[in-house]
């Protein structure tokens, strides 16, 4: 499988320590609020794992702010925005925010509607493109849920190798996209949107705050090339420990790393930040 070859990779071009510290050494600093991945951060095996679920709602419980920041398309993401304890989720790499509004689901959008119309015919373009000329290129499954953006699958159900992955990303670039990896898709959009822009967006729009104000109190928690932007932007970011299939292909690190992987490796972030609100709760 792909990810064992990077990992393959990545011993021969790099030590064996990578540059983020071990997760035990974290010590959480007035955190505001938590931002996490979806795919592969909160889930295994395509699904939100129980104890991930438990540490969302035991965050919840505890009065932190919980903001899923994902690739997944806006209709992939509302019957979650609905059932996870979560204060939201932004869909489609910053492009699409899904909110609940007491029984309602509010749904918002980073580009205005006659943009997004523009954008949706140049995205079938793009598609038939990328399908046309990348041997193996597959849309992905959740294509039909898409508002913004395209993806195509290499992992999730289809096995694409590294080289036409690299063509996908580099047709979409000449086409004037945006264009991710994450671990499972190939993501591409028109638009100067990202997972931070959209993580600034809903932190304003629900909380009345600014992220980049606050960015050294907030905890980002992600597990693939796409968290990169995250990464680099907050003090107190956190890698899953499934981030090391990615490492060969990594350029800005988390500043620590989990022991565990995907969704237990989120709880064992939620286990920190629950003792030290405690801590800091018992002290005043």
């Amino acid at each position: 499988m792909r990810k064992t070859t990077l990992l393959v990779v990545q011993t021969s071009r790099m030590s064996a320590t990578p540059p983020s510290r071990p997760f035990s050494e974290f010590q959480p600093r007035g955190v505001q609020g938590v931002l996490t991945d979806i795919d592969d951060t909160l889930t295994t095996a395509g699904a939100i794992t129980p104890d991930a679920l438990r540490a969302l709602g035991r965050l919840k419980a505890a009065g932190l702010p919980v903001i899923a920041i994902t690739g997944r398309p806006m209709g992939w993401s509302a019957p979650f925005a609905q059932a996870w304890p979560l204060d939201a989720i932004v869909a489609e790499n910053g492009a699409v925010a899904l909110f609940r509004s007491g029984d309602s689901l509010n749904i918002e959008y980073a580009q205005d509607e006659a943009t997004r119309r523009i954008n949706a015919r140049r995205l079938v373009q793009v598609a038939a493109r990328i399908q046309r000329e990348v041997p193996g290129a597959t849309l992905a499954r959740d294509s039909a849920g898409r508002a913004t953006d395209i993806a195509i699958d290499h992992a999730e159900f289809v096995q694409l190798p590294a080289a036409q992955i690299d063509q996908v990303v580099a047709l979409m670039r000449e086409e004037g996209m945006s264009a991710t990896v994450s671990s499972i898709h190939v993501n591409g959009w028109f638009g100067t949107h990202d997972k931070l822009s959209g993580a600034r967006w809903i932190v304003h729009r629900l909380l009345g705050r600014d992220l980049d104000a606050e960015s050294a109190h907030w905890v980002y928690v992600g597990d693939s090339t796409n968290d990169q932007v995250m990464f680099g932007h907050f003090v107190q970011s956190v890698g899953v420990a499934n981030l090391m299939d990615f490492a060969a292909e990594l350029t800005v690190w988390p500043r620590f790393i989990t022991r565990q992987p995907r969704g237990a490796g989120f709880a064992e972030v939620a286990e920190v930040l629950l003792r030290s609100t405690a801590s800091a709760g018992a002290d005043e």
